[in-house]
């Protein structure tokens, strides 16, 4: 497959992910006595959109790069597993109600406490993902 069909079926996706999550969103607030849904549907709803869109720039990035088929494959597939690992802690979070910060101290998951350290580390393995590969991916169209 190549990096700009992968980038662009995970931009429809993650588009298909933000349309259904807002009805999971428009559902707890039909609901909800303050019209409100917990913040982690909220906030997978709009991630799951904002990636979509981000995913049509990595597109058009691996569409333009002289690299090769491998490098801009990786290049895009890398930041792109990292979307959807964020937006399946999202969706975790928010069908749990568990927090409203998940980046507050003790991290939670349910009703368990994570070890310290994995948050920290998978936000800069995060960070260091989708960071690389867009760098990876200018580089080559430059």
């Amino acid at each position: 497959m190549e990096a700009s069909q992968f980038a662009l079926i995970s931009a429809g996706v993650f588009m298909l992910v933000g349309m259904l999550t807002g009805w999971w969103k428009y559902a707890h607030i039909a609901r909800s006595a303050d019209a409100t849904a917990p913040a982690y549907v909220d906030i997978c709803h709009r991630t799951a959109l904002m990636y979509a869109f981000a995913c049509i720039v990595l597109q058009q990035l691996a569409m333009h790069s002289r690299w090769s088929h491998t490098v801009n494959l990786l290049a895009v597939a890398i930041p792109i597993l990292f979307f959807a690992s964020a937006v399946a802690t999202y969706a975790i979070h928010g069908w749990l109600n568990d927090t409203d910060n998940q980046l507050r101290q003790p991290h939670r998951l349910g009703t368990r406490t994570l070890p310290n350290g994995v948050v920290s580390r998978y936000m800069v393995l995060l960070a260091l993902g989708e960071i690389s590969g867009v760098l990876v991916l200018i580089a080559g169209v430059v």
